[in-house]
């Protein structure tokens, strides 16, 4: 399993190959990113900073220990970025590893809503008119 919270640009198929096993037959993966708009925003979004509490590296571990107790999950690999992101970049990379393609679509969208509802990373939306708003404060 891989659970991060890193600074650095995110990988999809890093994920994906540490999920491959010979008894996997579906992986389910999601990929976040930043985009160039909030329609809660007035104004273009240029960039995001993320930032984390010390212990969401251990709150990221607990989420994907739940998903991956599910007996149909065989690979769980979840990694969040945080500092800052370009429009376009991935802020939240997720591979979910099941036998058969439900299994494994329902796995990788419980743990993405779950991360989204529980993991305490903040961000900081940068608009081109050079002001700010914060998300998840």
């Amino acid at each position: 399993m891989i659970t991060r919270i890193c600074d650095e640009p995110l990988d999809l198929l890093f994920h994906v190959e540490h999920v491959q096993t010979p008894r996997v037959g579906a992986v389910a993966t999601f990929v976040g990113l930043v985009r160039d708009h909030d329609p809660s925003v007035t104004g273009d979004v240029v960039g995001l900073e993320y930032s984390a509490h010390p212990d969401a590296e251990a709150v990221l571990r607990r989420i994907a220990d739940d998903v991956a107790a599910d007996d149909d999950v065989l690979g769980v690999a979840v990694s969040h970025r945080v500092g800052h992101l370009r429009v376009g970049e991935a802020a939240i990379v997720v591979a979910v590893a099941a036998a058969h393609r439900a299994e494994a679509f329902d796995a990788c969208r419980r743990l993405v809503e779950t991360v989204k509802a529980e993991l305490p990373v903040w961000k900081r939306e940068l608009l081109a008119n050079g002001t700010h708003h914060w998300v998840g404060l």
